[in-house]
């Protein structure tokens, strides 16, 4: 039979001892507040998150994961941030791989002797790419390179190898090494006149026009002197894309009896221009090209940071910047501005590099350039000025800007009011002034990347026509409010705090000067 079970009187339930007991504890638990319910009952959520000392007690574990998670929600959606080379897919298994090697410190040969021989094999796999000339035999010397964090790491080493190498060169002629000077585009990325700053080297630079942004040959190497260390070419310049003519530069050189070396930034165009145009001579089938670095994080298809850098011969690499130490029990040549780093991004180079091969490459490249001509040619339909190249004569990106009005009448909008207009839609589409000496011609860029596929690309273009539709409608003090404000509460320059106000508004760089804007990368 089923017992039957009276109901206890309250007296009987909260016996008085247990009641005191319970008490006792549940006010501890209430002053420590265990984490036994959710994040979201945790006292952590209804507070702030430390900013600016590290608190004195612990949180759980799933309590700090959570609440940062929350924080970086905020963030832009990166697939949409169309002003960035950088990129924002990799497959599972590449970051499956680089996730499993979070904990090993690259330097350390010693101990991880398989992850410094995958870098030499990149090595190897780049430079030939961009058929640096193979050693005759085992003891030739060859091309040789090194990983860095970035282009802009490798920059500084190019620079710095160019410098070292022209003053020995003085010195040895009995001549003054105090003015070097090195010959570069107006357009360069700001890691250029870092370097230039930095290692105390004058900037001689070549300036563009309204119709041309790149370097004029001829202007380039009649800016040549003898305390000039070496000239930069672009392939790919941040603001259009645009592939400048080394070849020129080249030949030049040569006909005129000098030998000024040329260094290649090829930061964006390394992995673009080998597959889509492969004839294209800019890399060291040019005799006077002696070095050339390459991000691995742009269209070398690996997350952030990993770039490279390869000479044409170890003679390019004065032998006095490269340290030979003894580190944890291996001997090892190292030329690098930093120690330490993680050996992720050279492994996920690698797996990249092996698992697309040329064919893969060559086919994503080949969508990128298809999708920038789309959008181009989209662009151009509803009355853009396109201002970059198709058809893989640069890189797969659209530079473009506003076509003046029919009527001659100054139009109530620019460049900048669209690009924070698209950032209300999520889209993160840069406008720039564009470099010196164009008349502070204002322009759009939309960088193609892996991930920008056509059906984004569509829905791209209909909200540019809507929101140049809005724009239409609405008068000028409109505009310049609404600007205000999306500028304000919807992007993050207009609530940053990171930039200390000694350094604001600063007048030594070409953005200071000239009110230029540095493209992003």
């Amino acid at each position: 039979m089923v017992h039957l079970a009276a109901i206890p009187h309250d007296d009987d339930v909260n016996d008085k001892l247990v009641k005191a007991v319970k008490k006792v504890h549940l006010q501890l638990a209430n002053d420590e507040d265990n984490f036994t319910t959710s994040v979201y009952g945790s006292r952590f959520a209804a507070a702030d998150l430390p900013r600016h000392e590290m608190p004195e007690c612990e949180m759980p574990k799933e309590v700090a994961y959570r609440m940062i998670k929350d924080e970086l929600s905020m963030d832009n959606n990166p697939m949409l941030n169309l002003a960035s080379f950088v990129t924002t897919y990799m497959e599972e298994e590449a970051e499956k791989l680089m996730a499993e090697s979070f904990s090993k410190n690259f330097i350390d040969y010693e101990e991880y002797p398989q992850s410094a021989d995958i870098q030499n094999r990149c090595v190897s796999m780049i430079a030939r790419l961009f058929n640096a000339p193979v050693p005759e035999n085992a003891e030739a010397a060859g091309a040789i390179g090194t990983s860095c964090v970035g282009s802009s790491e490798a920059i500084m080493l190019a620079v710095l190898a160019m410098k070292k190498r022209w003053k020995n060169k003085r010195i040895a002629e009995g001549k003054s090494t105090d003015h070097p000077n090195i010959v570069m585009s107006a357009a360069v990325q700001v890691c250029w006149e870092k370097a230039a700053r930095y290692f105390e080297i004058e900037e001689k630079l070549v300036y563009c026009t309204e119709e041309r942004f790149v370097i004029d040959p001829q202007e380039t190497v009649d800016l040549v002197d003898e305390n000039t260390i070496g000239i930069c070419a672009i392939l790919g310049t941040t603001y259009t894309g645009e592939y400048e003519d080394v070849k020129a530069v080249n030949d030049l050189l040569i006909e005129k009896g000098l030998d000024t070396p040329i260094h290649v930034d090829a930061a964006s165009g390394g992995f673009v221009a080998p597959f889509v145009v492969p004839d294209l001579e800019w890399d060291f089938r040019l005799e006077r090209v002696i070095s050339i670095n390459v991000s691995g994080h742009k269209y070398g298809l690996v997350y952030p940071g990993v770039g490279w850098v390869v000479w044409r011969s170890a003679e390019y690499l004065p032998k006095e910047l490269v340290f030979n130490i003894n580190y944890l029990g291996a001997d090892q040549a190292s030329f690098t501005l930093n120690f330490s780093k993680g050996a992720s991004q050279v492994i996920g180079q690698y797996y990249q590099l092996i698992r697309l091969g040329k064919h893969g490459y060559r086919a994503i490249m080949s969508n990128l350039t298809r999708t920038a001509d789309y959008l181009s040619d989209s662009l151009e339909a509803l009355g853009f000025i396109i201002m970059s190249k198709k058809s893989g004569e640069g890189l797969p990106l659209v530079a473009f800007r506003l076509a003046p009005c029919a009527s001659g009448e100054e139009r109530n909008y620019d460049e900048f009011a669209l690009a924070h207009q698209l950032r209300v839609r999520g889209w993160v589409v840069p406008a720039y002034t564009m470099a010196p000496n164009t008349k502070n011609l204002k322009m759009l860029r939309v960088v193609v990347r892996e991930d920008f596929t056509r059906n984004r690309c569509d829905g791209l273009i209909t909200d540019i026509k809507s929101c140049q539709a809005l724009l239409e409608e609405m008068d000028r003090e409109s505009i310049k409010k609404q600007q205000e404000f999306i500028h304000k509460y919807h992007t993050a320059s207009g609530k940053s705090s990171h930039n200390h106000p000694k350094y604001r508004k600063e007048k030594h760089s070409l953005q200071g000067k000239t009110g230029k804007t540095h493209a992003a990368c």
